[in-house]
C-alpha cells in the first residue's frame, strides 16, 4: 500500500501547524491533536483494506494464439466488498508480445461482477505464459491506495498464423479465392470422373458433356477428380539467410506460413503432408500423413521453431531424409541462396533428388537487393553498392537457370507472395499429374 493523495492533503493539516506554532507556541496542542488524528484513521484505514476484496480469473481459450495477430484475454472479476470499488488492473504479459485495452480501468458494484476483455499480439513463436494479476484500489477511507498482485500462471503456445486458414477456407467454400486458382474446380483426367455440374468460364471447351448439354439445355461440365494419397514434403530451411526479415516477419516465418497452408490444402484434397525443417542438421521431421490431425501435428512440430544463425547443409540434411522417404513424393525446397557455395550444394542436392522424387525449388527474391541493384542516387557509394547487388542477383539468375536444367520446378517470388503462390503451384502440378 501507499498513501493516496488525499492523504498528502491531510499531512498538510498539521504541517501547517507545525510551521504557525513555531511563533504561536498555543497551536501546539492542535498540531500533535492533528497528527494523532491522522495517525489513527490512518491506520484504522489500513486495517480495513488488508481483506483481499477483489477476485479474478482469466479466460485465454484453448491458449493457442496466433503470431502477428491481436488475440483475445478475458478476464472475470468479482468484488466481495459492501461498497463500490473503483479499481485498476493490470495482467503480466510475456516480453515478445504487445498488449491493447491494459491498464483497465473500472467501477465494480457491491458484491458484483464484471468482466474486462483485452489483447494480446504476440511477435514471436513459442511456448509462454501469462502470469500475475496486479489490481490496485482506494481503501474504505481513501487514505491508502492498495497494490494487490492475485498469482495466476497460464500457459500459452503461439503457433503461426491460424486465422490465415480459416480465411482461405472460406474463400474457398465462395469460389472467390484468385490466389489459390480456385481449388473447387481444379481436376484430374478423365479415367476418374466424378460428376457432372454446370459450366463456368473457367472450364476448358472439351470438358463439356454434349448429351447431358442437349437434355438440360444448358452447357454442362464434366468433373474429374484429382489423384489422391499422394505425398508432399516441404524442406525448410532454417539457416543464417532465413533469419532475414520481409516486412516485419523474418523470412522463415513466412516460409513456415506458405508451408502450413500448403500442408492444410493438400490434405483437404486428400494428399498426405509432412515436413522436413533443417539448418546445419536436421531439426524437424513430421514423416508424411493425411487426416484432420495432421495439421495439428505440423504445427505441435513447429511452433517454436526458429532460422538460427548458421550455414545451412543442404546435402547432409536431403541425404537423411532421402532415407526416411520411401515414396515418390513433391519435395518443395524453401529456401534463399545467394552464395556461390550455397548454389552449389543446392544444386547437387536437387540433382539427387530429381532420380527418385519430384523437386519444386521455392527461391524466395531478396526485395532490398533488388533496390540496391537499382539505386536512386548515382554517388560513388551507390554504384558501388549497386554493382555488387547487380552480381549477386546475376549469379542467383544462373542458379535459377541450372536448376530448371537439373529437371527442378521453379517458385521465385517474393516473401509476402509466398502463400497464394506456393498452393497455386501445387494445384498446378496437381491438374498437369507431374508427379
Amino acid at each position: 500500500m501507499f498513501p493516496s493523495r488525499l492523504t498528502v492533503l491531510w499531512a498538510l493539516v498539521p504541517l501547517v501547524l507545525g510551521v504557525l506554532a513555531a511563533a504561536d507556541p498555543t497551536l501546539v496542542w492542535p498540531m500533535l491533536a492533528a497528527d494523532a488524528g491522522l495517525l489513527v484513521a490512518l491506520g484504522l484505514d489500513a486495517l480495513l483494506a488488508r481483506p483481499r476484496l477483489v477476485e479474478l480469473r482469466r479466460s485465454v481459450g484453448t491458449g493457442v494464439f496466433s503470431i502477428g495477430r491481436p488475440n483475445l484475454v478475458r478476464l472475470e472479476l468479482r468484488s466481495r466488498s459492501s461498497r463500490r470499488l473503483r479499481i485498476e488492473v493490470v495482467d503480466d504479459c510475456f516480453a515478445e508480445a504487445g498488449v491493447s485495452g491494459l491498464p483497465a480501468r473500472l467501477e465494480l458494484a457491491p458484491r458484483g461482477r464484471a468482466t474486462l476483455e483485452y489483447r494480446v499480439t504476440p511477435h514471436r513463436r513459442g511456448a509462454y505464459r501469462l502470469g500475475d494479476h496486479w489490481v490496485r484500489h482506494r481503501s474504505p477511507l481513501g487514505l491508502w491506495i492498495r497494490r494487490l498482485r492475485i498469482p495466476a500462471d497460464d500457459p500459452v503456445r503461439v503457433y503461426p498464423d491460424l486465422q490465415e486458414v480459416r480465411t482461405y477456407d472460406l474463400l474457398a467454400q465462395q469460389g472467390r479465392d484468385q490466389g489459390m486458382r480456385a481449388i473447387a474446380r481444379a481436376r484430374g483426367t478423365e479415367n476418374e470422373f466424378e460428376c457432372l455440374r454446370e459450366y463456368t468460364r473457367d472450364d476448358e471447351f472439351r470438358s463439356i458433356d454434349w448429351r447431358a448439354t442437349a437434355r438440360r439445355r444448358r452447357l454442362i461440365a464434366r468433373q474429374y477428380q484429382l489423384e489422391r494419397d499422394q505425398s508432399i514434403v516441404v524442406a525448410l530451411d532454417c539457416g543464417r539467410l532465413m533469419t532475414a526479415r520481409s516486412g516485419g516477419l523474418p523470412l522463415f516465418d513466412r516460409a513456415l506460413n506458405g508451408a502450413l497452408m500448403l500442408s492444410h490444402v493438400a490434405i483437404r484434397r486428400g494428399d498426405k503432408a509432412g515436413l522436413v525443417a533443417f539448418s546445419d542438421r536436421v531439426q524437424r521431421f513430421v514423416a508424411p500423413g493425411g487426416g484432420p490431425s495432421m495439421v495439428r501435428r505440423l504445427l505441435q512440430a513447429t511452433f517454436d521453431l526458429h532460422a538460427t544463425l548458421v550455414e545451412s547443409d543442404f546435402e547432409a540434411a536431403f541425404l537423411r531424409m532421402g532415407t526416411l522417404l520411401r515414396k515418390r513424393s513433391l519435395v518443395v525446397v524453401v529456401t534463399q541462396v545467394i552464395d556461390d557455395a550455397g548454389a552449389a550444394a543446392l544444386l547437387r542436392t536437387v540433382r539427387a533428388l530429381g532420380t527418385r522424387h519430384l523437386p519444386l525449388c521455392v527461391m524466395l527474391r531478396d526485395p532490398d537487393l533488388e533496390a540496391l541493384a537499382r539505386p536512386a542516387d548515382h554517388g560513388e557509394a551507390a554504384l558501388f553498392e549497386a554493382a555488387a547487388a547487380s552480381e549477386l542477383l546475376a549469379e542467383r539468375a544462373r542458379l535459377l537457370h541450372d536448376l530448371r536444367k537439373a529437371g527442378a520446378l521453379l517458385l521465385d517470388i517474393e516473401p509476402r507472395e509466398l502463400t497464394p503462390a506456393l498452393v497455386s503451384r501445387y494445384l498446378e502440378i496437381k491438374s498437369r499429374q507431374l508427379l
